[in-house]
């Protein structure tokens, strides 16, 4: 039952007898009862077990629920955040908390399940999917690179059911190589419990061009992944991260650590001044996730190619602000076929 009143149907008063909490807690069904004074304040809390343990002592159907409350009820004031909500209900080991006021009026209530589930988030989410797989052949040549499957299923499905699980519901998915293929196969979303359409590119436009064809215009941040990378990143924690430090555009990047199969002679004209053996170089590479603003789009000319370095470039030319969102969880861009075995072997371990 989902429902933000639902603390005001599971509220009963001091007088309500044990027959009338049973039968709230029947028919709301959130396996608590919220008992409050004639000013709303809360006195207590009734459960299926303060009931058995009432009629137990001799209690009846019609005695009052006075006398089973649990007077001692863990509470939280409304503005603690849902995060250490959750943390309090796994130390208290408890699945619902009354929120009050100062004033210990009951304003709300957290439960276990829908505190658990995550949130709905009307934010878009674009798969950048029209590109030719040309490093994955031969498992592109007659398949869209977001198509190829890996542990029995397409990457692209690999990336909706990631973002789903977050609370994302809504994609666009930009499509130009053997694009029916990849409309056929995942049509409006609906097989998947989310809304998708398409941004139908008559030319290759680039990790960033098809942003151009967007019409309308999105109204909040939203997300941006290239269909080929496979990544247990947090979509969610990425977008919360660009709002929170005010960015116009944020890229998702992972240190990329390469060492130099050789040693390597450090020279002054013909001197030498030192040596370095084997040396390792450690970078930040672009990942293929971002979170952008509607307004980067105007940076963008409809219908003209443009790579995502590119349009960061305009921005920073233009002193709009681009952040960094560096990212630790495992990540593959597929692009080469020894990258597909390396995703499938990952997953299947999974």
């Amino acid at each position: 039952m989902s429902d933000s009143q639902i603390w005001r149907k599971a509220s009963l008063k001091l007088d309500a007898t044990i027959k009338d909490a049973i039968q709230n807690l029947d028919a709301v069904a959130i396996k608590i009862v919220l008992v409050v004074n004639e000013d709303g304040q809360l006195e207590g809390t009734v459960s299926d077990g303060d009931i058995r343990r009432g009629l137990l002592r001799g209690l009846t159907m019609d005695s009052s629920i006075s006398n089973i409350v649990h007077r001692d009820a863990f509470v939280v004031p409304p503005e603690l955040g849902r995060e250490t909500v959750l943390q309090l209900m796994n130390l208290n080991k408890v699945q619902q908390i009354p929120i009050v006021d100062k004033a210990q009026r009951v304003v709300g209530i957290h439960l276990w399940d829908e505190i658990t589930a995550p949130a709905e988030r009307s934010n878009l989410m674009v798969i950048m999917a029209g590109g030719r797989g040309t490093r994955l052949m031969p498992h592109t040549e007659n398949c869209p690179k977001p198509m190829v499957e890996i542990a029995g299923k397409p990457m692209m499905e690999h990336i909706i059911e990631r973002a789903k699980s977050e609370g994302f519901r809504n994609f666009l998915v930009s499509i130009h190589h053997l694009g029916n293929m990849i409309e056929d196969y995942f049509g409006n979303g609906a097989a998947w419990g989310v809304n998708i359409a398409y941004l139908r590119e008559n030319r290759p436009l680039g990790t960033a061009g098809a942003l151009s064809l967007i019409d309308p215009r999105p109204s909040e941040p939203f997300i941006v992944t290239n269909g080929d990378v496979i990544s247990d990143i947090r979509y969610g924690e990425l977008l919360e991260f660009h709002v929170k430090h005010q960015a116009s555009g944020t890229m998702a990047v992972r240190l990329y650590e390469w060492q130099h199969p050789f040693g390597v002679v450090h020279t002054d004209g013909i001197n030498i001044i030192g040596f370095a053996e084997k040396p390792v170089t450690r970078n930040h590479i672009n990942a293929g996730v971002y979170a952008l603003n509607p307004a980067v789009i105007e940076s963008l000319v409809l219908g003209e190619q443009c790579d995502m370095p590119t349009l960061f470039e305009r921005l920073q030319s233009q002193s709009i602000r681009t952040v960094a969102y560096p990212m630790h969880e495992p990540w593959l861009d597929v692009g080469r076929p020894a990258d597909l075995a390396s995703a499938n072997s990952s997953i299947k371990r999974h």
